[in-house]
């Protein structure tokens, strides 16, 4: 089970519970008080503005009061570990976790071992599940999908440090799920052959696939976990895998351009497209306070 009282993982979404929920967040239909009396406690054991910041709004908005907790204002920086700051946060009344750790599987780990409903807001290189669905709102409300989120006949190019990314992982269940072709593209050493196991295509030659493609998700280099140390800078990065403007311009027509962020602007994605007209990226930051309403209300609701 991918969902029920926590969201953990994307892996084998089911398409019609997919669908269920990127309605829900779409009509953003709720009377503010399905979570009144709740307490949701936002874990983040790694830095993160959008992903805090919007589950804190989407809790809010629907009457949940909100604990935030960060490994440099907790015990885990006095060596307490991730499941014993779970267990004392549990033990003080809340009813949900939202977590984000630099372990994979770290919040699979908490929701075996808790009783509260959890909120997996990524974990390592393993998954970023609210993340995906936000990604799918988005391309759903882009080309018109909302009123049935089939997304046959689009195809997705999710370009960049592809092997670090927990985006990458999550957009390939959901999108694949929802009908959607999807290429992994990037330098050899942030894509793998195996990453056919997820049904996607792999391409190593962005030029190559980018006027077939629908979607350009321009993915973050992951640094903190050594991505750019198999670069041989990112000049030339940009130059071989970035989303320029003439790389943009040469995109079919109704084409646009994704970025999770934080974007690295001038590596990943030239600033006059992340700013232009075929980028969603606000787009993205938005539907996410939607997608999370919605996560929030199934899980505790």
């Amino acid at each position: 089970m991918w969902m029920g009282k926590s969201l953990l993982s994307m892996d084998h979404a089911d398409a019609g519970a997919l669908r269920l929920l990127l309605s829900q967040a779409h009509a953003d239909a709720w009377r503010g008080d399905e979570l009144d009396g709740k307490v949701v406690a936002n874990l983040f054991f790694e830095d993160s503005t959008r992903t805090r910041v919007s589950f804190s709004i989407a809790a809010q908005t629907l009457g949940a009061k909100i604990v935030d907790l960060t490994s440099k204002g907790s015990s885990i920086a006095k060596g307490e570990t991730l499941l014993d700051t779970a267990w004392t946060i549990e033990a003080m009344g809340v009813d949900a976790m939202v977590v984000r750790a630099g372990q994979s599987g770290a919040a699979a780990l908490i929701d075996v071992h808790t009783k509260c409903s959890i909120v997996n807001a990524g974990d390592g290189t393993h998954q970023h599940p609210t993340q995906a669905l936000t990604d799918a709102l988005t391309i759903g409300r882009s080309f018109e999908r909302t009123d049935n989120w089939d997304f046959s006949g689009l195809k997705v190019a999710i370009v960049g440090d592809v092997v670090s990314s927990r985006v990458a992982r999550s957009n390939a269940g959901v999108l694949k799920a929802l009908g959607a072709e999807v290429v992994m593209v990037g330098p050899p050493s942030m894509v793998s052959g195996s990453l056919g196991v997820f049904g996607c295509g792999v391409s190593v030659d962005l030029d190559a696939v980018l006027g077939d493609v629908d979607v350009a998700m321009m993915l973050r280099i992951q640094f903190e976990r050594g991505g750019g140390s198999v670069l041989a800078s990112t000049r030339e990065y940009h130059a071989r895998y970035g989303m320029s403007v003439a790389r943009s311009e040469r995109m079919k027509s109704g084409a646009i351009v994704m970025h999770p962020g934080p974007m690295n602007r001038g590596v990943e994605i030239a600033p006059e497209v992340a700013d232009g007209e075929r980028s969603v990226v606000l787009e993205q930051v938005r539907g996410g306070v939607l997608v999370r309403k919605a996560v929030l209300a199934h899980c505790l609701g």
